[in-house]
């Protein structure tokens, strides 16, 4: 079975990187070291042009995902744009502070999506209990759960993502992310038959400028999408 690589990406160079590459699908975000916001309307534009799928975070600010009515507010005119575009789809989450998803938010966005295919990200990843909020995002009509598996990369997740595919039971689709690479990928893909999985397939960015780096413009964690990188996952993926 084929494998599909959703690839990560928040620049116009990380874009073609993932083209170039060979991505099946890309999550266009901005500033992915914040964990990734809403892209900025030059990328969309740029992305809309492209012969692959493409999904955009909506996520309005950085920190938690408890958003109050002004972020909602935000989100439900961001997807408005991205539906506008003819981008192919939308990522988002919302948590209340409990940790458990918040099914009003979350309700009140898919409302809007309309036309669009819906990823739920890892806000998945704070809820408490795996099988009531599965239940809960079959009923609102996701289309898949982006999930490191409730740890801070797949790998380390990999008990939980086995028992969150194994209690979605086919009905959504399950898609690991977070720290997969062409290293991991063959033990997550040999133990739990994932028909997806998302990778940023990025390297470290050099810093090249000495006086942006000590202005805090230009920093080490900064990372850039390899299409070498997308290529070898992607022939991986095709082996399957």
């Amino acid at each position: 079975m084929t494998v599909l690589l959703e690839v990560c990406v928040d620049s116009p160079e990380g874009l073609a990187a993932a083209i170039k590459g060979g991505a099946d699908r890309v999550e266009l975000c901005s500033a992915l070291e914040l964990g990734g916001l809403t892209p900025t309307p030059g990328l969309i534009g740029q992305a809309a042009a492209s012969s692959i799928p493409i999904y955009a975070m909506i996520r309005p600010r950085p920190g938690n995902f408890v958003f109050n009515e002004t972020d909602v507010d935000a989100m439900l005119r961001e997807i408005d744009v991205i539906r506008a575009s003819g981008l192919s789809g939308v990522v988002f989450g919302a948590n209340l502070i409990s940790g458990e998803l918040d099914h009003k938010t979350l309700e009140r966005l898919i409302r809007q999506c309309s036309g669009l295919g819906v990823t739920l990200h890892r806000a998945f990843d704070l809820v408490p209990d795996l099988e009531d909020a599965i239940n809960m995002v079959v009923d609102l009509g996701f289309e898949r759960i982006l999930t490191s598996g409730r740890a801070p990369t797949s790998r380390e997740g990999v008990d939980d993502l086995q028992q969150t595919f194994e209690l979605a039971d086919g009905r959504i689709k399950i898609m690991p992310g977070s720290g997969v690479n062409i290293d991991n990928a063959e033990m997550l893909l040999d133990r739990i038959p994932f028909a997806e999985i998302h990778s940023s397939c990025a390297v470290s960015r050099p810093i090249v400028s000495e006086s942006a780096r000590r202005l805090g413009f230009e920093t080490a964690s900064q990372k850039q999408t390899c299409p070498d990188l997308v290529r070898a996952l992607k022939n991986y993926c095709l082996s399957r």
